[in-house]
């Protein structure tokens, strides 16, 4: 399984000119999913993006993570983080032969959608406020990148 994470001032997601999924400051999650991932997968990568330090602490540093964010917010002085889950089976596409991405890896979508419900469910585990795309949808998704803070997270990575 594999998350793109960009932290953003704000984000949305429009399907057919309808606002599907909306966040102000937090996190946007592009999720792929490939055959051999497990709900387990899911809910330890859903555990590394609430867990990983990509928000500014009052000095300025990465300290804090979206749980510490969404804790200081009850000081009034920082807005909550928030997460907005994409599912992109692109980011299994492979351009190492030829022109046009092969996307063999990406599971199918009877194998990936509960992967990625299970992948939401784990962050809503975690009292994160959690809005969505729509799964194998034509979405449209704005973004404003913040800072910019972007990583890559891979099972296989993190498996090893």
């Amino acid at each position: 399984m594999r998350v793109l994470i960009q932290r953003v001032s704000r984000a949305r997601v429009t399907v057919d000119g309808v606002e599907t999924g909306a966040i102000g400051a937090g996190l946007l999650l592009f999720v792929g999913v490939a055959h051999d991932d497990t709900p387990q997968d899911a809910a330890f990568l859903a555990g590394k993006v609430a867990h990983a330090r990509l928000f500014d602490d009052r000095s300025g540093k990465l300290n804090w993570s979206a749980l510490d964010v969404a804790r200081e917010a009850g000081t009034g002085d920082i807005e909550p983080a928030a997460m907005l889950v994409v599912s992109q089976f692109t980011l299994y596409g492979d351009l190492r032969r030829g022109r046009r991405p092969s996307f063999t890896r990406a599971a199918p979508p009877d194998h990936a959608a509960p992967m990625v419900d299970t992948f939401i469910a784990a962050l809503r585990g975690y009292q994160l406020r959690v809005a969505e795309g729509v799964f194998g949808a034509e979405m449209h998704v704005e973004l404003i990148n913040d800072g910019p803070v972007t990583i890559w997270l891979d099972t296989a990575d993190l498996r090893a």
